[in-house]
């Protein structure tokens, strides 16, 4: 019976070149000379530092590019709140979000099961199994989740016939 594996993960190398090449140009470009503006990561955990609050936002601006120019989608970021430390130093905490949580697995199974098509859903773990009789049932299965789920970053994959 064929199926796929409907899952949101965020590339963790590409993210990772992507806070690199940040911290390497926030170092070069003249408007943070002498700041202690730099991005910081632990696993799924980004921390932005800056001097001060718009300083923070330029640096968060050459993340996104950064994310953007290798293909990582910024919905995967969950940005947190804008802490003061010390002085006039701030931070943020910036969380990556991994797999499907229950409510988005709970949405996704349900469009399917509304949709009519003759396909089931049913919730792995973090991840969504779909399967069908036919390989066009799965594919209109996966057009449809691209059209009625934009608030995630979906990818398929694991796909068997």
């Amino acid at each position: 019976m064929p199926s796929f594996d409907v899952i949101s993960e965020a590339n963790t190398v590409e993210v990772k070149n992507a806070v690199e090449q940040s911290n390497k140009e926030i170092t070069t470009r003249f408007d943070f000379k002498g700041s202690d503006a730099r991005i910081e990561q632990k696993e799924l955990e980004l921390t932005a530092y800056a001097d001060a609050d718009f300083q923070l936002s330029q640096v968060r601006d050459v993340l996104n590019n950064k994310l953007a120019k290798r293909n990582v989608d910024l919905r995967f970021l969950d940005l947190g709140k804008i802490e003061k430390i010390g002085g006039d130093k701030v931070k943020q905490v910036i969380k990556i979000k991994n797999g499907i949580e229950s409510d988005a697995a709970k949405k996704i199974v349900r469009l399917i099961k509304d949709s009519k098509m003759k396909v089931q859903a049913s919730i792995q773990g973090d991840a969504v199994r779909i399967t069908g009789a036919k390989r066009d049932d799965l594919q209109a299965a996966m057009a449809a989740l691209r059209k009625d789920v934009p608030e995630l970053p979906l990818e398929f994959n694991n796909f068997r016939d």
